[in-house]
């Protein structure tokens, strides 16, 4: 008789796998077309000659931006944890993952940080814009994350296609542990 212990897995079953990689997909969807919606009112703002269609585009962005786009960053986030966790991929075995997972950090981070003092300051700027004052001057600092954002979360995309540069690190076989002997009474 042979007794063997069996390691309890964390693989996520295939419907459990394609429930949270559909959930992680849509989520970094709508991410991303907040991201776009965010850009095209900030140029929108930049680039108008009505103080009342920019103060518009401002006041706009300062409700949708801040919240929406960090909670599905944290849903993007999470999902994306539970698929390395519950997959071959794992969540830090390999570079493509790593590199995955520090973007949607950061970001997740300066959307808080960095992100939501601007936009706060936008909107009060168009509020301002739409009530008439000419002294009002919209930030052009808006503008780099318009940029950077949607370029970073489509290398994100892009690596989940891809999946470059292989593993951390290989896995050493003459570091394995030996088996244990089988047991026979």
């Amino acid at each position: 008789m042979t007794t063997t212990t069996a390691r309890p897995s964390r693989r996520l079953s295939g419907r459990g796998r394609k429930a949270f990689l559909a959930v992680h997909l849509l989520s970094a969807a709508a991410w991303f077309g907040i991201d776009l919606a965010l850009g095209t009112l900030v140029v929108t703002a930049l680039v108008t000659d009505s103080p009342q269609t920019a103060g518009a585009a401002l006041q706009a962005v300062g409700i949708f931006a801040v919240w929406p786009m960090f909670g599905t960053s944290l849903v993007c986030l999470a999902s994306g944890a539970v698929l390395g966790l519950g997959t071959k991929y794992g969540l830090l075995r390999y570079w493509w993952v790593v590199v995955k997972l520090a973007i949607n950090v950061l970001f997740s981070v300066l959307i808080l940080a960095a992100l939501r003092p601007g936009i706060n300051e936008a909107a009060d700027i168009g509020t301002r814009l739409a009530a008439g004052d000419t002294t009002a001057e919209i930030p052009a600092n808006l503008l780099a994350p318009v940029a950077v954002a949607p370029t970073l979360l489509i290398t994100a995309y892009l690596l989940s296609v891809f999946k470059p540069w292989g593993r951390l690190r290989t896995p050493d076989r003459h570091s394995a542990p030996a088996p244990e002997p089988a047991v026979s009474r």
